[in-house]
C-alpha cells in the first residue's frame, strides 16, 4: 500500500498479519525490505507493518532539504500508524529508526505498548565528529552520491567481520546493499547526517518518561553502539539487554536466528493490549 503523510510525501508500506501492531523502522540508508526474511515469523501474531523512509526505497523522495528532520521521521511513523489503523502498536528503531523511534513515547508514550531498540542511541553517537558531519553532508548536497560514495569507502565506520561474512555467505546480500544505496535520495543522506550528528541527547528523558516493556539490542561487534546501547539498558525502568553474538550492526542478517529469538521471546512477554 502507499500512504500520505501530513505534509504531503508518499510513502511505501506493507502490512502482513493479525494481531497487535508491530513497525519495524528501518535504518541510515536501509529499507523496509531489512526486515524482510522476519516478517512471515513476526505475523503469526502481530500486524506487522514495514515501511520506507522518506527518501529511501519506493517511498518519495523530496528535494527540500527541510522536508527531512528526525522530528519529521518520528512524524512519519506516527502517520503511517494511523493508515494502518493502530491506535496503539510495539515499535522496533534499527539505528536512525531507533534514533527517531525514541521520540514517539516522550512524544505520545501512550501508543507505545512495547519499544524495541536495535543498534541505536539516545543522543548523538559516541565518537563521531559533527564537523566531518557537515563536510560529508555537502560533498552530498553539491557533488552527488558518487562523490559521497568514494568519500565513505575511505572510512567504512560500520564494517565488520560479521558484515563482510554476510556479504560472502548470503547470496544476493551485496546486490541488495547495493540497491539500496541506489535508492536513496543524496540530499536525504545529508539531511539527516547532519540531523543526527547534532540530535538531543534523550537519555535522561527516556528514563524519566518510558514505562513500557523495552529491549535493546546490540550486535556484539557494533563497537560504536555498545556503549550507548548499555546506557539504555541501565536507564530506563525495567529494560532488556541483549547483544547478539558474532553479529555487527545488522543483527537481523547477521546473526538470524539469534536475532529472531531474542525479539520473539521478547514480544511474547508483552502483555495482551486491553480491549
Amino acid at each position: 500500500m502507499r500512504i500520505t503523510t501530513s505534509d504531503g510525501v508518499g510513502l511505501a508500506v506493507e502490512v502482513a498479519g493479525v494481531g497487535p501492531g508491530l513497525i519495524l523502522v528501518h535504518g541510515f540508508g536501509g529499507a523496509k525490505e531489512d526486515f524482510a526474511d522476519h516478517v512471515p515469523a513476526l505475523a503469526r501474531e502481530h500486524t506487522v507493518v514495514i515501511f520506507d523512509h522518506r527518501g529511501h526505497g519506493e517511498s518519495d523522495k523530496p528535494t527540500d532539504r527541510d522536508a527531512y528532520s528526525v522530528d519529521r521521521l518520528a512524524t512519519d511513523i506516527l502517520d503511517v500508524a494511523d493508515a494502518c489503523g493502530l491506535d496503539r502498536f510495539r515499535l522496533l528503531g534499527h539505528s536512525m529508526g531507533g534514533m527517531v523511534g525514541r521520540k514517539i513515547p516522550l512524544r505520545e508514550p501512550e501508543r507505545v505498548e512495547a519499544l524495541i531498540m536495535m543498534d541505536s542511541t539516545p543522543g548523538p553517537i559516541p565518537g563521531f565528529d559533527p564537523t566531518l558531519m557537515d563536510l560529508a553532508a555537502e560533498v552530498a548536497f553539491e557533488r552527488g552520491k558518487d562523490a559521497l560514495k568514494e568519500l565513505l569507502d575511505m572510512v567504512p565506520v560500520l564494517d565488520t567481520p560479521a558484515y563482510q561474512r554476510t556479504l560472502v555467505d548470503r547470496p544476493g546480500y551485496r546486490e541488495f546493499t547495493e540497491r539500496k544505496w541506489d535508492d536513496l535520495s543524496e540530499i536525504m543522506w545529508g539531511a539527516m547526517a547532519v540531523a543526527m550528528a547534532y540530535q538531543t541527547d534523550d537519555l535522561a528523558a527516556l528514563a524519566a518518561a518510558v514505562r513500557c516493556p523495552t529491549l535493546v539490542i546490540c550486535g556484539s561487534q557494533d563497537d560504536p553502539l555498545l556503549g550507548p546501547s548499555r546506557a539504555m539498558g541501565e536507564a530506563i525502568a525495567g529494560a532488556q539487554l541483549a547483544i547478539i553474538p558474532d553479529a555487527g550492526h545488522s543483527p537481523q542478517f547477521e546473526n538470524p536466528d539469534a536475532w529472531i529469538d531474542v525479539l520473539t521471546r521478547f514480544l511474547a512477554s508483552v502483555p495482551a493490549p486491553t480491549k
